[in-house]
């Protein structure tokens, strides 16, 4: 089994940074190349300041005094309200599943360890979610939509934080929200489920040669070998293509959630063909569009051997399932944090997700007989003080964080 350089970086306020090269740590400057923060994308009217009319989404308007600062901080999050007793307490929010097939022009045909330069030549390559791959997947079930569908991102599991059940059948989000707030909830009713879940057409989008190109599964060898080619799509690229979409796909409202799904590719800011600007692997966001503020999440279902492993299969959709869910405008402030997980230095905001990027939750075994990863998130409490609102006093949920955030970051 080959060592790998975990190499996680500053991440923007709705992104995943994901570590790349999972290569050897013989490799000549392997730690030589500094992935870039992506932006922050956002569209139109800060949710903080719009019409209300604009927001469509079941959300609910917190006010904390932080212990942290002392300061009042206000914020939207998808639900009901925490202390919401009976069926009222039940949310379910209709999301659509958008595959992307990525047709690339352009294929690597070499790199350099020691610039991150990247040599490449015309060519064909693709990668689409709805079709098989039998060189990733052990077995029949290989279709990674399917494997994303039957996933506890959309379908019910028995999750279990500290020895205590938080959701015998339920999605990973909905409970890690029931675990954030586990001493104000109505146990028997609060839920918050991505459903009912549907899968759109694919979106069939050819990849400039100047915006993207595939790097084939032998390129790193021999300091590493991938199952398959990844894909690599500028950012700023696949956001003009994902709002366009949704201003387009009928179903697609305010008050849905369409989520972009990308198979085996990732997102470098700015030239592909350098890996100084790799990578990030999903991130969440809003326009104004359909007549409100539309959000949306594209998410890369990744499992070639390009990243380390806590970036497998579902790891970054949950990452960014749960942001959209404590922060689906991309505006909820928090006393300022950071040093930790994929953020170096710091940041203000409420991205339940990034204080852990890299630290998996318990992976769970589904019926179709594969196991998903998925990761570990911190509370509500720990980004605005003890004591915590969360399960057994904790401040994340697989007990990483046993204390807040401390002292707001300078």
């Amino acid at each position: 089994m080959r060592s790998t350089a975990v190499r996680l970086v500053t991440l923007a306020l709705c992104s995943y940074a994901v570590s790349a090269l999972g290569q050897s740590t013989s490799a000549p400057n392997a730690q030589k190349f500094q992935l870039k923060p992506p932006p922050i994308i956002s569209h139109g009217t800060a949710a903080s300041t719009a019409d209300p009319s604009a927001i469509q989404l079941p959300v609910w308007n917190y006010h904390v005094v932080s212990t942290r600062d002392g300061n009042t901080y206000s914020g939207l999050i998808v639900g009901r309200r925490p202390n919401t007793i009976g069926p009222q307490a039940n949310v379910n929010v209709p999301t659509q599943v958008v595959p992307i097939r990525f047709e690339f022009e352009r294929v690597a045909t070499a790199v350099d360890l020691n610039t991150g330069i990247i040599s490449a030549a015309a060519g064909k390559a693709e990668s689409n979610p709805r079709a098989s791959d039998p060189a990733c997947f052990a077995g029949s079930n290989n279709v990674p939509l399917k494997l994303l569908a039957q996933s506890p991102i959309f379908q019910n599991a028995d999750f279990n934080f500290g020895g205590t059940d938080v959701g015998r059948r339920t999605q990973y989000t909905d409970a890690f929200q029931r675990g954030s707030f586990w001493s104000e909830i109505d146990k028997s009713d609060y839920h918050v489920r991505l459903s009912p879940m549907q899968i759109l057409p694919t979106l069939v989008v050819h990849v400039p040669a100047h915006e993207g190109l595939s790097l084939p599964s032998t390129l790193f060898q021999p300091f590493f070998n991938m199952c398959g080619p990844e894909g690599l799509v500028d950012i700023f690229f696949i956001d003009n293509v994902v709002v366009n979409a949704v201003r387009h796909m009928p179903g697609v409202t305010p008050g849905t959630f369409p989520m972009f799904m990308m198979y085996n590719t990732a997102m470098p800011i700015g030239d592909p063909t350098n890996l100084a600007n790799c990578c990030a692997g999903g991130y969440h966001s809003f326009a104004v569009a359909n007549g409100g503020l539309q959000t949306y999440s594209p998410f890369d279902f990744d499992v070639s051997g390009f990243f380390v492993p806590s970036a497998n299969d579902t790891a970054i959709v949950s990452h960014e399932a749960a942001e959209w869910m404590n922060d689906p405008y991309v505006s909820n402030p928090t006393p300022p944090w950071g040093n930790t997980g994929q953020v170096v230095g710091c940041q203000g905001n409420l991205e339940v997700a990034d204080p852990l990027t890299g630290i998996e939750a318990p992976r769970i075994a589904m019926p179709n007989g594969f196991t998903y990863h998925l990761q570990e998130m911190a509370f509500f409490s720990w980004f605005f003080g003890a004591p915590s609102k969360g399960i057994h006093g904790w401040f994340s949920n697989n007990g990483t964080f046993l204390t807040d955030a401390g002292p707001p970051c300078q």
